[in-house]
This record gives structure tokens, C-alpha cells and sequence, in this order.
């Protein structure tokens, strides 16, 4: 018989069970090798699943591994924010007390927790740095065409590379963004995961106002690495925010909703500080604590 293993499940980017990404924890993961962590996360079935280990790194306070059904991630965004929560739930104590560092395999990860106004503490991961570049013409009309958009609905595009690597487009209305029915399966031969988002035009302004109320449109499409579409996704939002808080096209504070065409209601919280540095933030839930056999 195997050990039990401390286990978590918590719902990311909402302060509501069912509202946002589920994220399965697992949180002693050591002497589990690769192909069990795979087996498990497969048979999970959630976008990602995660197991926590003792840093490698000198300054981090743990160590993250982060898999999809069908494979393993460098970093991603909800499940920062969600391994941080529950690490913290279960009694994890960080160096700082207001800052965590989690190591994953893109590098040491900085998670804010809490401490600006009215954001009732949640955390905030500080953004990796991004790599963008102009998509190919040919991705960009294979992508189009299996999104079902004409040219004149995408009004930029950036491929965008924190970790994971998302090709982001911004397209003419949210209308335009929520009505997508894309082929899943032309979306997986691209070879390439798909963030699509609207900015209304009253907030391209750098210095416009920011306030809790969503503002940005977001669906992500995943299916290279087998998730359809992700209900709501850290690492995309950091990429984009990166993109468009730097190119003028977005505040430099915003909400983003992502998830409505699942039943979901996520909201990510995006800020860039007076350093420059973007932050990624959103509330977590608690939905099941116990023991998993692995």
C-alpha cells in the first residue's frame, strides 16, 4: 500500500467553489516520479494539477511541478496562485511574510500576498518576463481559420512566451470574442495555444482609471496540450498584460472576466507598480481538503 498524501483541491481566480479554475494540489510530492505525476494529473482531468516539493533553490520556499493531462509545464499562473494558497492553508511559513517565492522549472516566482487597497488579501504573482514576436503569416491564417474569424476581427497579434507559449489576439469586440466555436481539432495541428481578448477602446489610454469591474474580455484554447478551452489562465494574462499595458493599448490596471462560456466567472486582477513590474492577482477558494493514495 502507498502512503497517504496531504491533498487539496481549490478553485482560482474566484472567491466562489465552481466559479473559476479548479487546481488539484498535491502537497507532498517527493519520491513520486515523473510518470506518476503524469498518471495522476491525466486522470484528474483538471487543466493542471501540481505537486509540491522542497526547494532547490537557494531563497525559495518550495518547489513546484506543474502538469496537464498531457504533460508538464515550466510555469503557469493559476497554479501558482493556487499551490501558494493551499501551501499556505496547510501551514506553510515563507521566508517573508509578505512575499512567497515558489520555485517551478521557468525559475523562482514572486507571489504578493495581498496588501493593496480593497483587495482583501489576495496574491498576485509578479510576471515572468516575456519574449513576443510577430506570428508568421501562415500560423496566424491556419489560427484564424480554425477560430472562424476574418482578418479584419484581429486587430493585433503577438506571439507570447513566459514559460508557456501563447499565440495572443486581440480581436474587434467582445462580442466577437465570446460568439468563437473554434475547431479543436485544426486548433491542435497548429501545434499552438490560443489567447484571444477585447480592450474596449476607452481604456487604451495608459493612464485610464482602473477599477474592480471587468473590463477586459479573455478566452484561452489549449488543445496541444489536451484542454479545449481553459476556464480561466494566470500565464496568458500575464503575457498579455505585458503586451498590451507596454504597447499603450490597456491601463496600467485593469480586471480581466474569462470564463462565461463555460458557466465560469473568473476575474483577474492585473496592475503594473511604479517599478514597471506586472502583477497577476486573484482570489482562491477552498473546495476539498483530505488524502489522495499515490
Amino acid at each position: 500500500m502507498t502512503a497517504p498524501r496531504p491533498f487539496r483541491q481549490v478553485d482560482v481566480f474566484t472567491d466562489r467553489v465552481g466559479y473559476g479554475n479548479p487546481l488539484a494540489v498535491v502537497l507532498d510530492g517527493t519520491g513520486l516520479d515523473d510518470a506518476q505525476m503524469q498518471r495522476f494529473a491525466a486522470w484528474t482531468n483538471l487543466s493542471e494539477t501540481t505537486f509540491l516539493l522542497p526547494p532547490t533553490q537557494p531563497g525559495c520556499d518550495y518547489r513546484v511541478r506543474i502538469f496537464t493531462p498531457a504533460g508538464e509545464l515550466p510555469f503557469a499562473g493559476h497554479p501558482t496562485l493556487g499551490s501558494c494558497h493551499a501551501w499556505l492553508a496547510a501551514g506553510g511559513v515563507p521566508r517573508d511574510a509578505r512575499t512567497v517565492v515558489q520555485e517551478c522549472a521557468a525559475g523562482a516566482v514572486r507571489i504578493r500576498r495581498g496588501g493593496g487597497a480593497g483587495d482583501g488579501g489576495r496574491l498576485a504573482f509578479a510576471a515572468p518576463p516575456l519574449r513576443r514576436s510577430a506570428p508568421s503569416p501562415t500560423l496566424l491564417a491556419q489560427v484564424a481559420r480554425a477560430l472562424g474569424l476574418q482578418p479584419q476581427e484581429i486587430r493585433a497579434a503577438q506571439l507570447l512566451d513566459n514559460g508557456p507559449v501563447w499565440l495572443g489576439l486581440v480581436l474587434d469586440s467582445a462580442g466577437t470574442v465570446l460568439a468563437l466555436q473554434p475547431d479543436h481539432a485544426r486548433l491542435k495541428q497548429s501545434g499552438t495555444k490560443v489567447g484571444v481578448a477585447h480592450v474596449p477602446p476607452a481604456l487604451s489610454a495608459p493612464d485610464s482609471i482602473a477599477n474592480d469591474a471587468p473590463m477586459v474580455t479573455v478566452r484561452a484554447f489549449a488543445a496541444p496540450v489536451g484542454v479545449a478551452e481553459d476556464p480561466v489562465t494566470g500565464s496568458l494574462n500575464a503575457g498579455l498584460a505585458e503586451w498590451l499595458i507596454a504597447d499603450g493599448l490597456a491601463p496600467p490596471a485593469y480586471v480581466a472576466s474569462q470564463g462565461e462560456c463555460l458557466g465560469r466567472a473568473g476575474r483577474v486582477h492585473v496592475a503594473r507598480d511604479d517599478r514597471g513590474q506586472i502583477w497577476v492577482g486573484g482570489d482562491v477558494a477552498d473546495g476539498i481538503a483530505g488524502t489522495v493514495q499515490l
